[in-house]
């Protein structure tokens, strides 16, 4: 029963509202409600500012909140520990991913699957804060991450692979026979790049004022899908990520040139909850990780886009 109620408040918690917080559990509210106030008389302390309406946690109830995260975590990892033991690894790896880093997670997920066919991957593109919430709170089992944006102590870092960027240019214009470009030659192109909120795109801005120039795209996208999908045509050129040429490789009648400037970009790798016990499938992860060799697959992958147009 006390667990039951930890999964209560968490809920309330996170979704901030008593009748909604019911329904993702699936109980009548005076059921949740009645619930939490037996949780607060066992431990003796208020856990809910209450009023006519939710009004957020007590300092004790936000005590009482970390420790179920806590407490929950734990009882998963050993019913997926048990489980592994019994059946193989099962359970669902919840995994968060910022968006810029979409286009490769199936460099980890595929083998992942492949080793694992009875374990389940839930796979959502998050905000860094948000995977920093989310690895916080327990909700996530590992992420996919910038390594040098943040991220909380408690964690482990496991490096991926380095962003590369190369300019993706129409070959008919101005740079489409180019053996290489600079930052102030790609900036003075008509470009589409991801919007001033994506991390990725503060990072190429800063790049672009390293060589004293400022673009400005004709379109912005919040996601590389939107960005790729206004490629085609040979209106607009691009500054990319690398690793973006696994999913989306290079339009019709565009090419890849090089940038001068850093080799290479900030690390993308692989972050887990310092949590004890681990979580069985978020180790299983990082041992897929470790074996895959990620970083070695884009190079590769670059370096045979770039040997085409030579």
């Amino acid at each position: 029963m006390l667990l039951r109620r930890l999964e209560y408040l968490v809920a309330l918690a996170r979704e901030r509202h008593f009748a909604r917080a019911a329904a993702a559990c699936h109980v009548s509210q005076p059921s949740l409600s009645a619930a939490i106030r037996r949780l607060e008389h066992e431990l003796g302390v208020p856990i809910v500012r209450r009023g006519r309406r939710y009004q957020g946690l007590t300092p004790e109830g936000e005590v009482v909140l970390a420790w179920a995260h806590r407490i929950l975590a734990e009882r998963d990892a050993l019913h997926q520990e048990l489980s592994a033991l019994r059946d193989g690894l099962t359970g669902t790896l919840r995994l968060g991913i910022i968006p810029t880093v979409v286009p490769v997670a199936a460099l980890l997920t595929g083998p992942f699957c492949d080793r694992h066919p009875h374990a389940r991957v839930a796979m959502e593109s998050l905000s860094s804060l948000d995977i920093r919430r989310g690895l916080a709170e327990y909700e996530l089992d590992a992420a996919m991450t910038y390594l040098d944006d943040g991220e909380p102590r408690q964690v482990r870092r496991y490096p991926l692979y380095e962003e590369r960027y190369v300019l993706l240019t129409p070959v008919g214009g101005p740079l489409g026979d180019a053996a290489g470009a600079t930052w102030s030659e790609a900036a003075a192109l008509p470009l589409c790049l991801l919007g001033p909120r994506m991390r990725n795109r503060r990072i190429i801005d800063e790049c672009f004022a390293a060589e004293g120039a400022a673009p400005v795209p004709a379109v912005e996208s919040d996601s590389v899908a939107g960005l790729y999908a206004h490629l085609p045509g040979g209106r607009w050129s691009s500054v990319i990520s690398h690793a973006w040429l696994h999913m989306f490789g290079v339009p019709p009648g565009m090419r890849v040139v090089p940038l001068a400037g850093p080799a290479h970009g900030p690390r993308v790798g692989l972050v887990v909850a310092r949590s004890e016990p681990p979580s069985v499938l978020a180790q299983a992860l990082v041992k897929v990780a470790r074996q895959t060799r990620l970083r070695d697959a884009l190079d590769s992958l670059l370096t045979a886009h770039l040997d085409a147009h030579d």
